[in-house]
């Protein structure tokens, strides 16, 4: 099973400061059909005006990813963590027992960020974490590469207290990439730039694409792209 979300069929919300469509229902955007995906609760597809940001507040319970499509996000928590994560780089925060955090767009131009929340295996149980990494496109050329995984074999990936692994991928236009999807698990898959095809889907940059009874996911890229999916349970 397929589902296209197109873009333009995404809730929405502009802020001024803040352009920001939902893949999922979120804030004052709410669907039905599109609460959660397994455990993935939240897909935000952002767009930060230069020096301006989300102010400080809390969150718990919950596996926040950021991946930074454009710009630069700048982070700062009540643990004392503070940290800049560059367009193509990860950041990943468990929320845990409770955390304060702000996320600022301090550079001169805007930055565009794909915000995922995933629910965490257990609930109330660790105090919170904060972690960023640098993930190389060249190094996920033509291949998925885990980013963020509470999965294990995943050693290189940054670590989410979830059952479920974000990976990211670059494809040159003609060229496939597969990924294995185990029985009963949920995958998401959104183009952050290009166009592919799956199974006969067609999705643009920005499309999402629910999959799931699905045993292995070919994506074929029709135009140059940069892919991120979440395997979830």
């Amino acid at each position: 099973m397929i589902e296209r979300r197109a873009f333009n069929t995404l809730g929405a919300a502009n802020h001024g400061w803040l352009d920001a469509h939902h893949h999922f229902s979120f804030a004052d955007y709410y669907a039905p059909e599109r609460t959660q995906w397994g455990s993935l609760r939240v897909w935000n597809d952002d767009t930060i005006a230069p020096g301006t940001g989300f102010p400080p507040h809390p969150h718990a319970d919950m596996e926040i990813i950021t991946y930074v499509r454009e710009g630069a996000i700048t982070h700062q928590d009540s643990l004392g963590n503070k940290g800049r994560t560059e367009a193509g780089d990860v950041q990943v925060m468990s929320a845990g027992t409770g955390i304060r955090h702000s996320e600022y767009n301090l550079e001169p131009g805007q930055t565009r960020i794909f915000q995922i929340w995933i629910l965490p295996t257990e609930r109330g149980t660790k105090g919170p974490a904060w972690g960023a990494k640098p993930f190389p496109k060249g190094d996920r050329s033509g291949r998925f590469v885990a980013l963020a995984s509470g999965l294990p074999g995943d050693d290189e990936a940054l670590p989410i207290r979830a059952d479920a692994r974000v990976l990211g991928a670059t494809l040159k236009a003609g060229e496939s990439a597969e990924y294995a999807l185990g029985e009963g698990r949920h995958a998401y898959l959104v183009p952050s730039t290009g166009a592919v095809e799956i199974g006969g889907v067609k999705l643009e940059a920005r499309d999402g694409a629910a999959i799931r009874d699905e045993p292995v996911i070919r994506v074929t890229a029709l135009q140059d792209a940069e892919l991120v999916l979440v395997d979830a349970a």
